[in-house]
């Protein structure tokens, strides 16, 4: 079983405490239509389990087959520098059959961005730490998505909210 690395940390985008009792990470790509399924059951299983999970996302963009994947997951990293990466996670799988740049730039605007970090996310200057997650991942072992680690350990099993809070349940 693949371990996680490096484990969840500061630099992460997480929601719940870090120090919760469960951890789940996932390396995800905003244009796979798996993690388009996977977005709904995650949030039902934030929402179920709430400070006893920490939620943590990582990009992982298969830009082979998801073109706008790389784009996308750079506009989330640009909307981290302004305390907005979950609204604009959130918004780019609400909205996954339109990630091409203009509908990014309108999500941005949607968001706050001024002129200038629309600027640096359509010029690649977020491009460094899209890698940086991905690298993890492929350290990590994944090799698709979405990829879930569970306390550090790669998680295979089934992802509808009900087996996975079953699980953490039986954990915790």
């Amino acid at each position: 079983m693949s371990q996680l690395k490096p484990p969840v940390g500061p630099d992460d985008h997480t929601q719940g405490p870090i120090d919760a009792a469960i951890v789940l990470v996932e390396y995800g790509d905003f244009e796979c239509p798996y993690c388009g399924e996977a977005y709904p059951e995650l949030k039902a299983v934030q929402k179920a389990m709430g400070d006893s999970l920490c939620f943590a996302f990582r990009n992982f963009p298969l830009s082979n087959a998801h073109p706008h994947a790389e784009r996308a997951a750079e506009f989330a990293e640009a909307a981290a520098t302004i305390d907005r990466f979950w609204e604009m996670h959130d918004l780019l799988y609400e909205n996954q059959q339109a990630l091409d740049d203009r509908s990014l730039v309108g999500y941005a605007t949607q968001l706050g961005f001024n002129k200038t970090l629309i600027e640096s996310a359509l010029s690649g200057e977020f491009a460094t730490r899209v890698r940086r997650a991905f690298t993890s991942g492929v350290r990590s072992g994944v090799n698709g998505t979405p990829s879930l680690f569970v306390n550090g350990r790669r998680y295979d099993g089934p992802r509808d909210a009900d087996s996975l809070i079953d699980l953490f349940k039986r954990m915790g």
